[in-house]
């Protein structure tokens, strides 16, 4: 058993893309907005690759993130040592936690150890360096080559130790073997507890990491918002609940990196329905949210990955800011979200019978209690939740407004809308 981070299930997680987040491009440049996104509620910073990229077999203009070339160096782009030193230490006077984005299974083609230890990588038939997949500006390290994996875990050290960070975003982390990551996390514990997140949904990698990904719930998302029956998510959220387990959380998303510059926008993918199931994925109590730089503007269109496109934070107010305060704070502030999962009571689709209406009811206790009413439909619904689970008042938590349940008021839910309250009669 490795240790965790305590707080981690009441958490949050921005994904930083650090050359696209200001004209500069920079670690100075993208230090000003900390503040902002603390008071927005965010606690956990992931910070996409920020070494170096390798140039043979580079794409576009800048090359891919995660094609690097050296392990233990920072991107010239971004700034120098120092600088990213710096921004990790003003995130952690904000209160911030910081991790980096790590990539073990590959690098790109003229990293250092190519030259250094070439007997790092596999080859192919022909004995040349190559990459399994078909991505052509990197090569595939060999993980049955324990020089190897000392090396890659004295790197990741090095982070841990010189900048301070507090974890790791671990890069395709199913394509390098689970017992790489038990060995790394082992090693890396005995300097102090850290945060890892996979990107992997297979639940043996619960062994080594805190967090997995949850793609099937955003497949699966995306399918409902499209049509697909509301039961749909709770079958798949019963099943998330069987996994969690102590501190161990699945990741929740609409949008990151890659779905953003490869798949569409939230908005191209989920419609009208993406402002409303960006707040769903936070509010799953069993779960870890995952905000992507920009959906607080929000971000409406697809970041070109190898290639500078700036994120539009200048071009106007940010429209969603106050919207995932609102609920990153309820988030922070309700024990609801920050207890195991064998502690929480919650129901999904039990408030109403309308088949377009997608309900969750959850509770801790006897007097905290948290009501989600998403309308997965284009029409205004009229709906009574009059009900003998429920307490009497309730308050909305993006308005304020005290909301009566048991008085056989109805509510009005707005098409494609949804509706958070907070029970207030025990405040």
């Amino acid at each position: 058993m490795f240790r965790s981070i305590p707080s981690l299930a009441g958490s949050n997680i921005y994904e930083l893309n650090v050359r696209q987040y200001t004209a500069a491009g920079t670690f100075q440049a993208l230090k000003p907005h900390l503040p902002r996104l603390r008071s927005m509620g965010i606690d956990i910073l992931w910070f996409m690759p920020i070494t170096p990229i390798s140039l043979k077999e580079r794409k576009g203009s800048l090359g891919s993130y995660y094609a690097a070339g050296d392990y233990t160096s920072i991107n010239p782009e971004f700034g120098t040592m120092e600088d990213f030193v710096s921004l990790v230490d003003a995130a952690h006077q904000l209160g911030f936690k910081v991790i980096i984005d790590w990539v073990a299974n590959h690098t790109g083609w003229d990293h250092t150890w190519t030259r250094s230890h070439p007997e790092y990588y596999v080859r192919n038939q022909q004995g040349s360096f190559y990459e399994k997949n078909g991505w052509e500006d990197v090569i595939d390290l060999d993980h049955q080559n324990p020089l190897m994996q000392d090396a890659m875990i004295d790197a990741m050290k090095y982070w841990v130790e010189k900048a301070g960070i507090d974890g790791f975003r671990c890069d395709m982390a199913m394509l390098v073997p689970l017992e790489f990551w038990i060995k790394a996390r082992g090693t890396l514990d005995g300097i102090r507890p850290l945060i890892w997140l996979a990107e992997c949904e297979d639940q043996r990698y619960f062994e080594a990491f805190d967090m997995l990904y949850a793609w099937e719930w955003m497949h699966l998302t995306r399918s409902v918002a499209h049509g697909g029956h509301r039961s749909s998510l709770e079958g798949l959220l019963a099943k998330y609940k069987q996994y969690t387990v102590d501190h161990k959380r699945q990741l929740f998303f609409t949008s990151n990196h890659d779905e953003n510059s490869w798949n569409g926008t939230e908005y191209e993918r989920y419609g009208a329905l993406a402002k409303s199931f960006a707040a769903l994925s936070i509010l799953i109590p069993i779960g870890i949210p995952l905000i992507y730089a920009g959906q607080e503007l929000p971000l409406m269109h697809r970041l070109k990955f190898f290639d500078k496109d700036c994120i539009p934070f200048d071009d106007g107010e940010m429209a969603l800011h106050s919207f995932y305060q609102c609920l990153l704070l309820l988030r922070a502030n309700n024990p609801i979200f920050s207890s195991m999962a064998q502690d929480q009571d919650w129901a999904i689709n039990t408030l109403t019978e309308d088949d377009q209406v997608f309900t969750m009811h959850l509770g801790k206790g006897k007097h905290h209690e948290v009501i989600v009413l998403m309308n997965l439909s284009a029409e205004n619904k009229e709906i009574n939740l009059n009900n003998k689970k429920l307490g009497d008042r309730y308050k909305n938590v993006f308005t304020q407004q005290e909301f009566y349940p048991n008085t056989a008021q109805y509510m009005i839910l707005s098409g494609a809308g949804i509706n958070v309250y907070e029970r207030s009669d025990s405040h």
